[in-house]
């Protein structure tokens, strides 16, 4: 390796490790797309959850993961007219009555959509750090206590094969179950009441900070648990 190479191996590890900046070649993912549905806002700082999620890891999962989203819903949505944001969770629910040239892209992208919205609601910085009322009652009657529904809901996102997702949800029969997702589908798309909470375990949503430690992340993500809105969704599918 000559002394030129050398130099510029280096010049660009300092780059890197100053900026994390990522070359435009690289940004693959839309930003935005004409049409019903557009990106929604976090709520909060791209910050606002560190040490637990860190700043580059939520700008670049919001503005470039969730935004590929855009596109495809959009275009689909010209041809489907019952694809819109008011009914996207009808949509999920009856996936059958896609049109079929349609159905598996309105599959994986609207289950994305509705997936990281989801996800940017049940996190918060500073939140409640457990449950109370109807909510606090249901997980004690159906795991025992707080920390045994922690372990397996822990062990369903951890324990997911590849890409997916890790829920609390209200099951067909009303009470509180534990169920993991592949890819971007959802819980609604097998019937469940309601989505309590889930959690993102695509290496995407973690990858910067914890590299290949995805039981570390699992852990770590109870800290921005939004326990009221996982409240208020529990109050729904339970209504």
């Amino acid at each position: 390796m000559n002394r030129r190479h050398l130099l510029k191996l280096a010049g660009t590890a300092a780059a890197v490790g100053a900026t994390m900046a990522i070359p435009a070649s690289h940004k693959v993912f839309a930003q935005a797309a004409p049409g019903p549905f557009t990106l929604p806002p976090l709520g909060y700082a791209y910050d606002a959850l560190e040490p637990h999620i860190d700043k580059m890891t939520m700008e670049i999962h919001h503005t470039r993961h969730h935004a590929a989203f855009l596109a495809t819903i959009n275009n689909a949505a010209q041809t489907y007219r019952e694809l819109t944001p008011a009914n996207t969770e009808k949509v999920l629910r009856g996936l059958a009555d896609v049109p079929e040239n349609l159905r598996m892209g309105v599959r994986n992208t609207l289950g994305g959509y509705w997936n990281h919205t989801h996800f940017w609601d049940i996190m918060t910085p500073g939140g409640a750090k457990q449950p109370s009322g109807a909510l606090a009652q249901a997980i004690t009657a159906t795991f025992g206590d707080l920390d045994k529904m922690r372990q397996q809901f822990n062990q369903a996102a951890v324990g997911r094969f590849g890409s997916g997702w890790g829920w609390l949800v209200v099951g067909r029969d009303g009470k509180l179950a534990i169920v993991s997702t592949p890819n971007q589908d959802n819980p609604l798309m097998d019937g469940v009441k309601g989505v309590v909470m889930g959690i993102d375990v695509w290496e995407h949503a973690y990858y910067l900070k914890y590299q290949n430690r995805r039981p570390d992340y699992v852990t770590t993500w109870w800290n921005v648990v939004n326990w009221d809105k996982a409240a208020a969704n529990f109050a729904k599918a339970s209504a």
